[in-house]
């Protein structure tokens, strides 16, 4: 049986060594052939060098180097077609998920399950504003979605070579791996650990990232928004057929008086925002249809380092 474990870097120079110190004994424990398929993700510091000189003294690892800076759901996309592997398991190169955890993994897919989850039981090393976002978006994505995506579980686990083939022959552009991951099913187990901190350097993902990223999930699985604005507009329509009776009515039998300016503007500035907002949903999803007809590569490998 082969192993692969498949990890983006992206400017991670310093956590390169303790993570392949860390990982590679954990899988040579195991008794069975692994390899480690590297993806730099366009990294702007020293990443690639330390890759190319772990490389030298370590010939498991297999490095896939990207043109550019692609985000990390591509060069996960590119890491998974890379990996030979009759399991495949992705990992962040912070180690804060444990490598040690990888033979829980394995045991469980010799039970018969394809798919194996790594759970966070415990995310104290995550940022209280974090923590209670992360809850928010999964209550949220999952009540307006048909798709149920399991709460704090990372890209961290392990797929058997079916479901790996699954996920690459999914064909969109914009890919969300949390929930297409979610959505090829299979036979799944989960194994419950405690998250620990960044062994060196800091997360790629700030506020306006993860903003970003949680749209992103919600528009990929889900068309809820978009039939709220149809019932929003409804309802809009019943309020003012209701208020138009209202003054028809007054008129007839009180007569015409100045209608207030300040009451007006603030109606039209109401409806205007309603307006602008319901045209932002429906650009989002524009702006995925159009991405998805350019039908450019999700990205472009520079060179592989065997």
């Amino acid at each position: 049986m082969l192993i692969s474990i498949v990890c983006p870097f992206y400017n991670e120079e310093s956590t390169v060594s303790s993570f392949l110190a860390r990982l590679e004994p954990v899988l040579e424990a195991t008794g069975e052939r692994f390899e480690i398929v590297c993806v730099n993700d366009g990294s702007t510091d020293h990443t690639m060098e330390r890759l190319l000189s772990e490389k030298e003294t370590r010939r498991t690892i297999r490095i896939v180097e990207l043109s550019r800076n692609f985000g990390k759901e591509a060069a996960l996309t590119a890491g998974l077609d890379a990996a030979k592997g009759d399991v495949v398991i992705p990992i962040d190169a912070d180690l804060q998920d444990p490598p040690e955890l990888i033979p829980r993994f394995l045991e469980r897919w010799r039970d018969g399950y394809e798919v194996v989850l790594g759970r966070r039981a415990d995310r104290s090393t995550d940022g209280a504003l974090k923590r209670i976002t992360a809850q928010l978006y999964y209550r949220v994505h999952n009540a307006i979605s048909d798709l149920e995506i399991p709460r704090n579980v990372g890209d961290f686990r392990l797929m058997d070579r079916r479901v790996v083939d699954a996920l690459r022959s999914l064909p969109e552009h914009r890919r969300f791996m949390k929930g297409l991951f979610a959505w090829v099913g299979f036979r799944t187990a989960t194994v419950e650990y405690d998250r620990g901190p960044r062994v060196a350097g800091a997360s790629k993902f700030g506020g306006w990232r993860l903003w970003n990223f949680a749209l992103e999930g919600i528009t990929a699985f889900s068309t809820v928004p978009l039939r709220i604005w149809l019932y929003l507009g409804f309802f809009v329509s019943l309020l003012a057929f209701g208020y138009a009776a209202f003054i028809v009515a007054r008129t007839l039998i009180f007569g015409v008086d100045l209608p207030g300016y300040a009451s007006l503007l603030t109606v039209v500035l109401m409806f205007g925002g309603l307006q602008m907002m319901g045209l932002g949903i429906l650009g989002e999803y524009l702006g995925r249809i159009h991405i998805e007809t350019k039908q450019r590569p999700v990205y472009i490998i520079r060179r592989v380092h065997d």
